[in-house]
């Protein structure tokens, strides 16, 4: 899974084919009105917190200084937002993690990776009253952590209505095949397990079949050499009920959409038949 990871998070900024608010007249005067808040990266650890901490939706926008990790395993700069359970600390929920050496499944009872996109960018998510935990995701190491409470809002702003929605369950994902540039998207996790939504680009739809096969045959390099280096990060790693959207910004050709988490018998969810062929169209 950290292979796929990073290579969707690395490449995706340098082709500038991911999810942001850069496109779609109505559908970023939508976005203008809500409440930011800010979440700076600085190197693989460095986190802190600004702008908007009251309940409703709101834009994450997301900065990143410093010297991004390389190599082929490394996350590139990628930002999480927790949302912890009522009575429960961070260290509960950080212990919680570390005893299941990473598995972001062990969280649940805790609390939720409710966003996990990628560094600088801008993404829509709500907050609820309560408290939550800013993350710096770059890298292989523990996270950097940054915790911060959200008051009850008197009039909480509401999230611009998406386009299309792409759900994650168990084992696939539900929604429309074609995506159109320019409108929002929304990715979300409907199942009881943690989930990515993220997808490859290949040349036409006989090699995406291609490379479904190839994934659920749990071949991922042979894959991985027929995805034409287009990449979209509809959503990191969030946990049931966790949910995120922008503006699609890609280009638009056949895609394949894919979860490369890991199960408990350390298949990846794509050996489980989650994949799909999709397509972005204008």
């Amino acid at each position: 899974m950290n292979r796929f990871r990073s290579l969707v998070v690395s490449s995706s900024v340098a082709a500038a084919c991911v999810v942001g608010l850069a496109g779609g007249v109505t559908a970023a005067s939508a976005a203008s009105t809500l409440p930011t808040l800010n979440i700076a990266l600085n190197g693989t650890t460095g986190v802190s917190v600004s702008g908007s901490e009251v309940s409703g939706a709101v834009n994450v926008v997301s900065t990143f200084t410093g010297t991004a990790p390389s190599g082929p395993n490394a996350n590139g700069p990628t930002w999480g937002l927790v949302r912890l359970n009522p009575g429960v600390t961070v260290a509960q929920a950080v212990a919680a993690v570390q005893s299941a050496h990473g598995d972001t499944n062990a969280l649940t009872p805790y609390g939720s990776l409710f966003a996990d996109d990628s560094a600088p960018g801008t993404a829509q998510t709500v907050l609820t009253p309560g408290n939550w935990v800013a993350l710096n995701l770059t890298g292989n190491g523990n996270p950097g952590l940054a915790p911060f409470t959200v008051t009850q809002s008197s009039s909480p702003a509401a999230l611009p209505n998406a386009a299309a929605t792409q759900t994650a369950i168990e084992f696939g994902f539900r929604g429309p095949a074609v995506l159109h540039d320019g409108t929002i998207v929304r990715a979300q996790n409907g199942g009881y397990l943690v989930h990515m939504v993220i997808a490859m680009g290949v040349k036409n739809a006989a090699t995406g079949r291609q490379v479904m096969a190839l994934l659920r045959a749990g071949k991922d390099g042979k894959a991985q050499k027929l995805s034409n280096g287009q990449f979209l990060g509809l959503a990191g790693p969030i946990s049931p009920g966790g949910m995120q959207q922008a503006v699609l910004n890609a280009k638009p050709g056949y895609y394949v959409e894919a979860c490369f988490m890991d199960t408990q018998d350390g298949r990846e969810h794509t050996q489980l038949g989650m994949e799909r062929l999709i397509r972005v169209v204008k």
